[in-house]
């Protein structure tokens, strides 16, 4: 796959990828000189681009080891995190100015990979899968046998609720999917006033984790071609359950990172949130004042008994082609991403749920975030929900996807106007997209 993935993608892929994420934005990024070293005889120096706060305190500790640690130095430079981060690693890949190793989301790695920017570093980490859950490793190989990154960090869903406010409305913590719909009409009956939750078109995240849970898979290889399912079955029942609960007022359906989203979930008119780990710092500034209050339980089922979750962001570290050594940035992505040291800074520095199932128990997640003090097992139940996160597929115009989510769930929800149509629109969107910039893609 990995030969076959570049070959069917090209010539047009640089160019389609540009067009999507911006040209203006493109041509205005460039790479300096020493952005990817040379070969050399002596010590290696490897560039590395992340957007990760307190990334260069955790290379420090790799760069003051002993032994043949010393031999490889490794250099942070900050960047920008999203499209921004990716159009400027194309713009320096295509000039051959790549770094060493760089940070990209998983939904970006196919369009990276199609591009020939990434290299395949099966070789040199051999092993290394078996610190992962299978779903987290399954998005850094697409499928094959190749292995394009290191998984960084996972964001796991889950479901978050006023602890305080569903004992005070006798409501039942929803297991499926069924039950959250009917806890979200209970609750309307108790209190007209108040929500259970809002369904938000401004984050395409959400949605693709949802979807993902449910067995989606938006972008797969059929021969030489890619298969776009952004409208399959599985997609198709989260967008007809969520439409439907709009419709019906059950739920809000104003957008998430608002002053009157934040508002809501400060003084309880809404009383639960379908999110992500990271959820306790959004909820630290959203909601201050409910501090203690909320719990975490396991998203809801389509299937009562199963226990399957889906993520929502999270990120890699991945070697390029351009880089002159290799074996030492793969080496260097493998330590960063399972070394107990390393991991336990880049918790403490950069404030991330670690990819790596042993830290996710570790010393550095002992304690519980302190905005849920009150639920002390925070991180050892949010580690037994991530065993389980399905696997992902993404393509090469995630991007495409995502901004015709916006628009036309946006629209959807707002108006309280079929989902279904909706979907239909960003898979045609989609499919256009490729077709229309190059790409072989399977009816």
């Amino acid at each position: 796959m990995p030969f076959t993935l570049r070959r069917r993608l090209r010539p047009a892929a640089a160019t389609a990828v540009a067009v999507a994420l911006g040209a203006s934005t493109l041509a205005a990024c460039g790479s300096s000189d020493d952005d990817s070293e040379e070969a050399q005889s002596g010590p290696v120096s490897l560039t590395y681009w992340t957007w990760a706060p307190g990334m260069d305190k955790v290379a420090d500790i790799w760069n003051k080891g002993p032994g043949k640690k010393a031999q490889i130095k490794v250099v942070v430079k900050k960047q920008a995190s999203g499209d921004t981060l990716v159009t400027k690693i194309l713009t320096a890949a295509k000039a051959g100015k790549a770094p060493d190793l760089v940070q990209a989301e998983y939904q970006a790695l196919a369009t990276l990979v199609s591009n020939d920017v990434l290299a395949d570093i099966s070789g040199e980490v051999e092993g290394v899968d078996k610190e992962f859950a299978p779903g987290i490793w399954q998005q850094v190989t697409l499928g094959s046998d190749a292995v394009y990154a290191i998984p960084q960090d996972s964001a796991p869903m889950a479901f978050y609720y006023r602890e305080d406010l569903f004992k005070k409305y006798g409501l039942e913590v929803p297991k499926t999917w069924d039950e959250f719909a009917e806890t979200a009409r209970q609750l309307k009956k108790k209190d007209p006033g108040k929500d259970l939750t809002t369904f938000s078109a401004n984050d395409s995240g959400l949605f693709a984790g949802l979807a993902q849970q449910a067995g989606a898979k938006w972008w797969t290889v059929d021969g030489d071609k890619w298969k776009v399912g952004i409208d399959d079955a599985a997609t198709q029942k989260v967008a007809d359950f969520w439409g439907g609960l709009v419709e019906e007022d059950a739920i809000d359906n104003q957008p998430m990172y608002t002053p009157a989203w934040n508002k809501a979930l400060n003084t309880g008119k809404q009383i639960a949130w379908v999110s992500a780990v990271w959820a306790p710092g959004t909820l630290t500034t959203a909601a201050p004042d409910t501090k203690g209050k909320w719990a975490m339980a396991p998203l809801p089922q389509w299937t009562e008994g199963e226990s399957v979750t889906g993520s929502w962001g999270g990120s890699t570290i991945a070697v390029t082609n351009d880089s002159k050594n290799k074996a030492a940035a793969a080496k260097f992505s493998t330590w960063l991403n399972t070394d107990p040291e390393a991991l336990a800074a880049l918790v403490k520095e950069g404030g991330i749920y670690p990819a790596a199932t042993a830290a996710q128990t570790g010393d550095a997640l002992s304690q519980a975030p302190e905005f849920f003090s009150n639920q002390p097992d925070f991180y050892t139940e949010a580690a037994e929900i991530a065993k389980n996160t399905a696997p992902a597929a993404w393509g090469p115009n995630v991007n495409v996807a995502y901004t015709t989510f916006k628009d036309a769930f946006g629209k959807a929800a707002k108006n309280k106007s079929d989902f279904g149509a909706a979907l239909t629109t960003m898979q045609d969107a989609t499919v256009a997209d490729l077709k229309k910039q190059g790409f072989e893609v399977a009816e």
